[in-house]
């Protein structure tokens, strides 16, 4: 699911300055033709034409801006509870809808005012009846510039999320935050995820690859999670959604080194056991850094496995 496809959405001005100025450049180039008729029906047809560009224009934009955002309906299960961590997910779908209004209530006024010029046989009247058309056109955007500025702050709250298959067979990599997790897909996958600062860090969800012949399992390295179900921040909702809704199975990295007490550790790692009932490999991280007969014991208890590449072994034979 690529995000990054949604169009920028600009303010309100942009797209009225953008029609005046298409609208003008169509003026010119038909006064330079010579055109048939006499002065009243050349300027109606001037104007019409000024004033369906301007129209044109203006829906066009604003259908590629609908269109653009994905049908939140559709999405994954995982995808829409992800999406409503980042942002008003109602208040976006009330601002689609506005811009789709301006949209059509666009071509509406086009309609009534062409019929206007049509039906008018006074010179005069032609100019008034488009500068009140060009007028009201631009009210209906200067109507939606809040919702606009809504969309703006969506596509950009959006744009960033990961690339996920959820139909993919996956794997996610959980555990309490700064353990090593995106250390260890590395060394899994050969893909470096983007490291921020501590102590969640990796604040979204980091996507590799295991590949055996033609098939592939995807990686998912997610946020640090601590073990407060009832109390998590939006970057530990993120790891508990990856593993909710995309796991076929979790690696669980264990940090015997004492950064965090070993037996909160064990707490979170059998909340996840029991809460999601899928299957896991513990793995332990830091190895260097404790004593063999430690980490012996740990991979005797927990059947855990503290070798790259026997992990990477065993998740390729999962495939």
């Amino acid at each position: 699911m690529n995000f990054e496809r949604i169009k920028p959405v600009e303010n309100f001005q942009f797209y009225i300055d953008l029609a005046m100025r298409r609208a003008r450049e169509k003026g010119s180039e038909l006064r330079a033709k010579k055109l048939r008729g006499g002065s009243l029906e050349k300027s109606k047809y001037i104007e019409l034409m000024k004033m369906n560009v301007f129209a044109d224009t203006v829906s066009s934009r604003m259908e590629n801006i609908v269109k653009s955002f994905p049908s939140f309906e559709g999405l994954p299960e995982f995808y829409r509870e992800l999406i409503k961590l980042r942002i008003d997910y109602g208040q976006v779908r009330k601002s689609l809808a506005a811009v789709d209004w301006a949209m059509r209530k666009s071509r509406e006024m086009l309609s009534m005012y062409a019929d206007k010029i049509n039906k008018n046989r006074e010179f005069e009247r032609i100019n008034v009846l488009r500068n009140s058309f060009l007028g009201r056109a631009s009210s209906i955007l200067k109507q939606i510039k809040r919702d606009l500025i809504i969309l703006e702050d969506a596509r950009k709250s959006l744009k960033n999320l990961p690339d996920i298959d959820t139909a993919l067979k996956t794997t996610v990599i959980s555990g309490f935050p700064n353990i090593g997790k995106t250390t260890l897909m590395y060394r899994l996958t050969g893909s470096k995820g983007d490291i921020q600062s501590y102590p969640f860090t990796t604040k979204g969800i980091n996507v590799a690859y295991l590949r055996k012949g033609n098939e592939k399992m995807q990686i998912l390295d997610t946020p640090g999670t601590l073990n407060r179900f009832n109390k998590m921040n939006d970057i530990e909702k993120v790891a508990y959604l990856a593993i909710k809704y995309c796991a076929s199975i979790i690696v669980y990295v264990f940090d015997l080194t004492g950064e965090y007490p070993m037996m909160d550790q064990i707490n979170l790692y059998k909340r996840i056991k029991a809460d999601f009932e899928k299957d896991m490999i513990v793995y332990f991280s830091k190895k260097d850094i404790v004593s063999k007969k430690e980490l012996e014991k740990f991979e005797k208890e927990y059947n855990g496995i503290s070798d790259d590449s026997l992990l990477k072994a065993e998740l390729l034979q999962r495939l």
